[in-house]
């Protein structure tokens, strides 16, 4: 079996607190490759994803200064279900290439994927090690996403909506943090454990060995 550096995949649903385990897996050393973050540059002004979509959506849903409109692209999926499916064949392709390039750039360290969808995509499924599931209670997501952001509740519901069941994501997941109802602590705690458990020094795939 070959040998190489253990790829997690992070994921879990808006609100979980996946972003706060990222952090703390990024500080027992593992590189994070997040790909909100590389979804958002991709569709800043000058992002090679805005001129294929332009050319699919119009200029409605581009800003003035160059960026994809990212609320009125929200509701745009919501309302029409065909274009969710065109705007992530034009996004995924470019996002798994810089993938690709910050997981080649990571050298031997342990790679962390945060993947909203993770569950959703057999491809993200079939490229990890390990999936690493973030859950919490639907009313304790609809409160952090309030409290963090100036979305209506009825947006907050729908994007919950469209992701994977919480049960969905238990079921697919080798770990599961269950972020509700903890402190700080006790969560930097329960990462430090699962850290140690998944013996990133010895990396091998599907290896359980520490």
């Amino acid at each position: 079996m070959v040998t190489h550096p253990l790829q997690i995949g992070l994921t879990g649903g808006i609100g979980s607190g996946k972003s706060t385990v990222a952090a703390m897996l990024v500080a027992h050393g593992a590189v994070l490759i997040d790909t909100d973050a590389i979804s958002r540059g991709l569709t800043l002004p000058g992002g090679l994803a805005i001129e294929p979509l332009r050319a699919a959506f119009g200029d409605d849903l581009i800003t003035p200064d160059g960026a994809m409109d990212r609320a009125r692209m929200r509701e745009h999926v919501f309302a029409d279900p065909t274009a969710k499916a065109r705007l992530e064949g034009i996004l995924h392709p470019l996002i798994g290439l810089e993938c690709n390039r910050q997981a080649d750039a990571a050298g031997d360290a342990v790679r962390v994927f945060d993947v909203p969808l993770l569950v959703e995509s057999a491809r993200w499924r079939a490229r990890v090690d390990r999936v690493l599931v973030v859950d919490c209670r639907e009313d304790v997501q609809v409160a952090r996403v309030l409290a963090r952001s100036a979305w209506a509740r009825e947006t907050v519901l729908a994007v919950i909506g469209q992701q994977a069941s919480r049960a969905a994501r238990r079921a697919a997941a080798d770990a599961v943090i269950f972020n509700d109802g903890i402190g700080l602590e006790e969560l930097a705690a329960e990462v430090a454990t699962l850290w140690q458990r998944w013996c990133p020094v010895e990396q091998w795939r599907g290896s359980d060995r520490c």
